[in-house]
């Protein structure tokens, strides 16, 4: 019995201790959030907000990973610091940041995002951390110096930002105005260089690093007529505003946000995040300029090509299912699988990605990663393909094979699957060939969404070095490279089948 006593002691004694070192750690104990992890979602080819270092990165178990640095990360690295919790960082297209939001994929996003009305309607936000002004980017002599010089004058700007509402509201005042409106500001730069636009509106910051990058090419500020700057955002009616906000306080009044605004906005950071070889005129197409970021953008073959096997593996099996629901006389079935294929085949296949990946958190509450989406679809659609030609390559079979397997009494489904499909998939190899390319070029789609595949790659090394054709030229090699290589291989294939016939 004393015994018992002691142990009881002692474990009441533990417990005490550990709950004082847990109140007295703020960082150990509950998490004040309601979270130990949040997810911070943003849009890394917008240097030197965010952006992915395509030189350095983390090292895991010898693997280089790839890591998203910047202005904006620091802050969010400094509030996870502060308020204990650690911090998950997820990317996508700017245009889909607030929707994923809005479909709980994310706690916050934080990407140079200012808080319009239009904005705050739909979503909350921080206070701004910190002041940025547009500017008017334009080929060098163009003398574009104010919103009224625009006159007549087709505009770029980057689609779902501030700089778009600004300039409609320039168009509004300003007759003669032409929008265009284009995902990513590179894109939008190229579009000047190439004579398709005359000038662009441009976050400052962003705008003196493509224009040290680009010397055929200048700014000028576009005076301010009301508050702008940065902010970060959250769902609406979220619990985090108020504890980023008095962070984010404290980090303006101990100088800490100051010292983050010197580090990456300074002259050195910018020029270093451009170009060192600056563009001369012409295409002037020097590869050596990405040189350095090669290794990053081949690291996104295996990701392609993993997410090109899953889905035509899967996109096989289940357009077999649904030509064997097309053939088997049942009217419920047949009507069902035609009617999944009309849908499939008559509908975008990016409007398909941004319904999977945006819905399905929404739909089922299951946070389906942006891979597992791009999969998913892609399975589905090219399911509806493949199903049509694998329907063919059946009926294509000559009918005697069929009526010889039943006359001898096999059932039905091993007739399938031993006689009649291995003698299709014969004869439609090259169509599935055709089916795989496909896929393995579609697969750039997923970039949209934020997998950082071999397009993605590219872009994000073009957007850190200001430049637009090197990196993506050298994407081109790389598909063309994988494509011929896919090829050749099913060549070999279809020979040695032939001569096993």
């Amino acid at each position: 019995m004393k015994k018992k006593k002691i142990w009881l002691s002692i474990i009441l004694v533990v417990a005490l201790v550990i709950s004082i070192i847990g109140h007295s750690n703020p960082l150990k104990a509950a998490s004040p959030l309601g979270k130990d992890t949040l997810t911070m979602i943003t849009s890394p080819d917008y240097p030197p907000y965010e952006f992915y270092d395509t030189k350095g990165g983390d090292v895991y178990d010898g693997l280089r990973l790839r890591q998203i640095v910047g202005f904006d990360i620091d802050i969010a690295k400094t509030l996870a610091e502060k308020l204990g919790f650690k911090l998950q960082i997820m990317e996508s297209d700017f245009n889909g940041l607030i929707p994923a939001l809005q479909a709980n994929r994310a706690d916050f996003v934080m990407a140079g995002m200012t808080p319009t009305p239009e904005r705050q309607k739909n979503i909350d936000f921080s206070i701004i951390y910190y002041e940025a002004k547009d500017t008017i980017v334009a080929p060098k002599g163009s003398n574009l110096k104010q919103p009224q010089d625009l006159l007549g004058k087709k505009v770029g700007v980057q689609l779902g930002t501030i700089q778009e509402q600004n300039a409609q509201k320039i168009a509004q005042k300003v007759a003669g105005i032409q929008l265009k409106q284009l995902n990513r500001v590179p894109e939008v730069v190229q579009e000047i260089k190439s004579g398709r636009i005359d000038a662009a509106i441009i976050e400052d910051t962003v705008a003196k690093g493509f224009a040290q990058a680009n010397p055929d090419l200048e700014f000028n500020t576009i005076p301010s007529e009301e508050a702008s700057g940065s902010a970060i955002a959250f769902p609406k009616g979220s619990s985090l505003v108020e504890p980023f906000n008095k962070v984010l306080q404290q980090m303006k009044d101990d100088g800490t946000l100051n010292k983050l605004v010197a580090k990456w906005f300074s002259e050195t950071n910018t020029a270093n995040s451009a170009s060192s070889t600056p563009a001369k005129g012409g295409l002037n197409l020097d590869f050596t300029r990405i040189l350095p970021d090669i290794p990053f953008i081949l690291r996104g073959i295996p990701l392609t090509l993993l997410f090109t096997l899953l889905s035509v593996s899967l996109g096989l099996i289940w357009g077999t299912i649904l030509s064997l629901l097309k053939i088997l006389g049942i009217k419920p079935l047949t009507w069902v699988a035609n009617a999944y294929t009309s849908v499939f085949r008559g509908t975008p296949l990016l409007l398909q990605l941004a319904l999977v990946y945006y819905a399905t958190p929404q739909l089922t509450g299951y946070d389906i990663s942006a891979l597992q989406a791009g999969v998913l679809t892609f399975t589905l659609n090219s399911g509806a393909y493949m199903s049509e030609t694998i329907r063919g390559g059946i009926q294509a079979v000559d009918k005697g094979q069929s009526e010889a397997a039943m006359s001898m009494g096999v059932p039905y489904w091993l007739m399938m699957w031993d006689v009649i499909l291995p003698q299709a998939l014969k004869n439609i190899l090259p169509a599935l060939v055709n089916e795989t390319i496909g896929l393995l070029k579609d697969s750039a789609l997923v970039s949209t969404i934020g997998v950082v595949e071999i397009l993605r790659s590219a872009q994000i090394v073009g957007a850190n070095k200001y430049i637009y054709f090197e990196p993506l030229l050298f994407a081109g090699l790389i598909y063309y490279v994988l494509v011929m290589g896919m090829t050749l291989g099913a060549s070999a294939l279809e020979r040695r089948l032939r001569q096993s016939e």
